[in-house]
């Protein structure tokens, strides 16, 4: 089931970069060669932006993907890298479990405003937020409890089979 759910998040996130393609092509197209600029281009675009970033890392972007910079963290001895995980785990997650009342708080009352062109609400427009946090907070604690365990991360792509490695 996660596997069909990981495949069906990766749909929407093409459709959604597709969307924000060709509403840029769109753009492009108006501004520049028939000189009407569109509004609601430049709008979707930002607002496609948006969603594809938070929600690819919420739902599509496996831990094995994510760009790190970790020159001085690959030199360190296993033990002191399972220490730095379990250190910036637990801050990263602190920091987004201490935050989401007040992303909450921010998300609703959006509701007031709209965007200038197509009229969407803006709590429609930063609900992808919460996911992400909820995502990020996650990833953080799973990081901690593998390094607890020393134990390397399960990819995605890998819950369906269940596959773990060790470190070492």
């Amino acid at each position: 089931m996660f596997g069909w759910l990981h495949r069906r998040a990766e749909n929407l996130l093409a459709l959604i970069l597709g969307a924000l393609f060709a509403s840029f092509l769109i753009q492009i197209v108006f501004r520049y060669l028939l000189n009407l600029p569109l509004g609601w281009t430049v709008e979707f675009v930002a607002i496609a932006w948006l969603w594809g970033i938070l929600f690819g890392y919420a739902f599509v972007v496996s831990e094995r993907d994510v760009i790190r910079l970790d020159i001085l963290y690959t030199l360190l001895p296993r033990n002191a890298q399972r220490t730095l995980d379990i250190i910036t785990g637990l801050t990263c997650a602190a920091i987004f479990v201490w935050t989401l009342p007040q992303i909450w708080d921010y998300v609703t009352f959006m509701k007031i405003e709209k965007t200038a062109y197509m009229k969407i609400r803006f709590d429609w427009v930063f609900s992808i937020y919460i996911p992400f946090a909820l995502a990020v907070i996650l990833r953080c604690l799973i990081t901690v409890w593998h390094a607890v365990r020393n134990t390397t991360p399960v990819p995605v792509s890998h819950i369906v089979t269940a596959e773990t490695h060790d470190y070492d």
